[in-house]
């Protein structure tokens, strides 16, 4: 189905979720979408709160992964299982993505019939103010580190903001890692298939509440996936 599913993992997200859901709903201008908020088992209200909010908003979807550990991969490709639509856009729910800029990725995704459309921070280009320094610096490593070892297909392969066929997804699924925070490098690195990708400068603000997901345990993942993708290439098991 022609469409868009927007899936927003979660985890603690009450007080976010209570602005960005109203505002997506009242400037989205895709005319058939569905919103799923796939939360990893939030203990601060935030399942009440979206009973009482699937009430008000149509075409709003709420599923709860209790399944341990929290894991924000895992509870995309959740979503991704569970959307009813072709094309999948993927924003955190901590207000760091800005709902007027779905639009504006969907917009370039349809007029260019893209693969994948990524929301880019602009983190070598421009002084971003979402980023505390030691972020901006480990982001932008990291970057570094995957377009030398597994090849330049975006400027920000770290995003958290990026739309892409639902096609793309079930050819890649049995590659994933499947694993961690960055499910976007996992997408685009899993074969060696050609994908049209661009990228989209988005506002990217800093978090009105919450912490950051960039921690330790967020980096050994990245950097799981980033080896297990290098060799697997080197020894030819993505076709």
């Amino acid at each position: 189905m022609h469409g868009l599913s927007i899936i927003i993992p979660t985890y603690n997200e009450k007080e976010n979720l209570k602005i960005l859901i109203p505002k997506i709903y009242s400037i989205i201008k895709v005319k058939k979408f569905e919103i799923l908020i796939v939360d990893d088992d939030s203990n601060d209200g935030t399942r009440q709160l979206l009973k009482k909010m699937l009430l008000l908003f149509k075409n709003l979807k709420y599923i709860s992964r209790k399944t341990k550990p929290r894991d924000l991969s895992k509870s995309c490709v959740l979503g991704f299982n569970k959307s009813k639509y072709a094309n999948i856009l993927v924003m955190d729910g901590d207000l760091q993505h800005k709902p007027k800029d779905i639009s504006k990725l969907y917009s370039v995704f349809s007029k260019k019939n893209c693969d994948i459309v990524v929301g880019s921070r602009n983190l070598f280009r421009k002084k971003n103010k979402g980023l505390k320094y030691y972020r901006l610096v480990s982001s932008i490593l990291l970057i570094i580190i995957v377009n030398v070892l597994l090849g330049f297909k975006t400027e920000d392969p770290m995003s958290g903001f990026f739309i892409f066929k639902k096609e793309v997804y079930l050819k890649k699924k049995k590659y994933l890692f499947n694993k961690g925070y960055k499910i976007l490098l996992d997408l685009i690195y899993s074969s060696k298939e050609d994908l049209k990708i661009l990228d989209v400068d988005i506002n990217f603000d800093s978090r009105s509440g919450g912490s950051s997901k960039l921690n330790y345990k967020v980096i050994y993942f990245l950097s799981v996936i980033i080896i297990q993708n290098f060799f697997f290439r080197i020894i030819g098991i993505f076709k």
